[in-house]
């Protein structure tokens, strides 16, 4: 899915954003191009969302989503994308003749991120997803995709699990807690925000089966706390810094339909890594 036009300019729609390092790696990738778009970070309350969607329609803008407006997104656009149906949420966006399409590249960078992980791929794990948000619906297709086997999911709204899984088509357990759902998992994915700010974790690592392995979608410089925190339990793990890039230049793709430039892209995070 590409783009007719081009962009006129770029931003990460998102409450609180400011910590984003999209626009690190995307300028960066823009300079390496030549192309002389910019991408900024853009702040917005959810009740100012819809009224800022029509303020970049008529630029002709384009960008990413990311918490807590992915699924509102999805509500918005006027063409979504088969992926962004699946998922039901929208974390990269364009304008065609002032119509919002919708698409979802977090797939994508998820498949990456846990091959990354799980060189081996995670066909027949048992897998527990913390969150039933956005994020949770692009890892559900994920798993899905890369044949899975049981999930277990828990969201602190009780229900949430539930109609995430009709959404998305996936057969899913929804759990009461957070270390029942983990009981057993060989494969944990936190699509929480716990963990974004300050070192909250979204479940105890003592709680994890022995050789576990888990893929936080925060990201900290250094990596999040619970990251570290189980790999000094001799635990596998890594955090969303690689899906970021990856959905990231997924979405680059899509605004041009050219090559993102990767190596440009990680040489702008050298020092965050």
């Amino acid at each position: 899915m590409i783009a007719r036009v081009p962009p006129t300019r770029l931003v990460v729609l998102g409450h609180p954003v400011q910590h984003s390092l999209s626009p690190r790696f995307q300028n960066a990738a823009l300079e390496h191009c030549g192309f002389p778009q910019r991408y900024s970070t853009l702040d917005v309350l959810p009740h100012d969302l819809a009224a800022t969607v029509d303020c970049l329609a008529a630029e002709g803008a384009g960008g990413n989503v990311t918490i807590p407006h992915k699924e509102a997104m999805f509500a918005l656009a006027s063409h979504r994308s088969e992926v962004a149906e699946q998922t039901g949420a929208v974390n990269a966006f364009w304008f065609d003749n002032g119509a919002l399409i919708g698409h979802n590249t977090d797939v994508q960078g998820l498949q990456a991120a846990l091959l990354a992980l799980l060189p081996g791929g995670v066909r027949g794990a048992h897998c527990a997803l913390l969150g039933a948000g956005g994020s949770a619906g692009a890892a559900l297709v994920t798993l899905q995709r890369m044949e899975c086997g049981p999930i277990r999911v828990w969201s602190r709204t009780a229900g949430r699990a539930s109609a995430l899984a009709r959404r998305t088509g996936s057969h899913v357990t929804e759990y009461a807690s957070a270390e029942a759902t983990v009981h057993g998992a060989s494969l944990v994915i936190n699509a929480t925000p716990i963990g974004l700010h300050g070192d909250a974790m979204p479940v105890d690592p003592l709680a994890l089966a022995p050789g576990a392995a888990v893929l936080d979608l925060v990201y900290r410089r250094g990596g999040t706390a619970w990251v570290r925190a189980c790999r000094s339990r001799g635990h596998e793990g890594e955090d969303g810094l690689l899906m970021l890039v990856e959905q990231g230049a997924a979405a680059f793709s899509c605004w041009f339909g050219v090559q993102a430039p990767r190596k440009a892209m990680w040489a702008a995070l050298r020092d965050f890594v």
